[in-house]
């Protein structure tokens, strides 16, 4: 199972529809993606498609929610991992 971005605009919104699987290397490529970015705000990440998710993503999608980007469907175990990572 491989990691995909798509990208889409909503109004002022970007949109990284992600799939497959999110590891180390899948990260580092969406930080890259993050830093043309002017505005975290209006950032979205879709998580509908994400397959299989390690302690890293889980740990750095957290930390993308701290930073103001928002995150939309993601799995509830995810949700629940995150939690959990707070502590």
């Amino acid at each position: 199972m491989t990691f995909r971005i798509k990208t889409a605009e909503l109004g002022r919104f970007t949109v990284f529809i992600l799939s497959g699987r999110i590891e180390q290397q899948a990260i580092a490529g969406l930080r890259r993606l993050f830093e043309l970015q002017t505005d975290h705000h209006d950032i979205i990440l879709d998580l509908k498609d994400v397959g299989v998710i390690d302690r890293d993503a889980v740990k750095f999608l957290r930390d993308c929610e701290a930073d103001a980007m928002k995150l939309e469907n993601c799995p509830a175990y995810v949700r629940e991992w995150m939690e959990r990572e707070k502590t």
